[in-house]
């Protein structure tokens, strides 16, 4: 389902996606404090930076589709387009257009459009990729992968710590 008209496209969109992979990732902070036998202090800390991380992947990932990294991500780029997905980058782009962007009414035009063939898709990732949104959705990605090393703040510093800390950064690093 998607955003009810009275509810932001980009906030509905978070709130999927930390329902979705963000939880997913909770669980197994939860899960790995529970089974190492950690203070259960630690549990609701790991719990915070399993959600948080897990929504910076799945924005790196939306923003990766569109920018054509296909060896690191597994994927062909323009997937989520093709298949009419909305991802943080379109929604951004959407705002845009409906702020009066020009530049964005017109890439709108071109992903909306037919983008069965290779030679539109391509044409829309290109637009998309070279669009402003998509820098700004890095930093969207980058933003929660900072809140969910800070969510580690109250961890001792140590290896786990480090290697938590180091997993948060390389999710929204995966492209460069």
């Amino acid at each position: 389902m998607g955003p009810r008209p009275d509810e932001d496209p980009v906030e509905h969109y978070l709130s999927v996606i930390a329902d979705k992979t963000g939880s997913l990732v909770a669980a197994s902070g939860q899960l790995g404090a529970i089974f190492s036998g950690a203070d259960e202090a630690y549990e609701p800390m790991l719990v915070e930076y399993g959600e948080k991380v897990g929504v910076a992947f799945q924005l790196a990932d939306d923003v990766i589709d569109v920018t054509g990294v296909k060896v690191k991500s597994g994927k062909s780029p323009g997937t989520d387009l093709r298949e009419g997905v909305p991802t943080l980058p379109v929604l951004l782009l959407r705002k845009r257009a409906d702020d009066g962007d020009a530049s964005a009414v017109e890439l709108l035009k071109l992903i909306d459009g037919d983008l069965s063939s290779d030679e539109a898709l391509a044409a829309a990732v290109a637009g998309l990729r070279e669009h402003p949104v998509t820098a700004e959705s890095w930093v969207v990605a980058r933003a929660w992968a900072n809140e969910a090393i800070a969510a580690l703040a109250p961890l001792p510093e140590g290896v786990v710590k480090d290697s938590l800390t180091n997993f948060a950064l390389a999710v929204v690093d995966r492209a460069s």
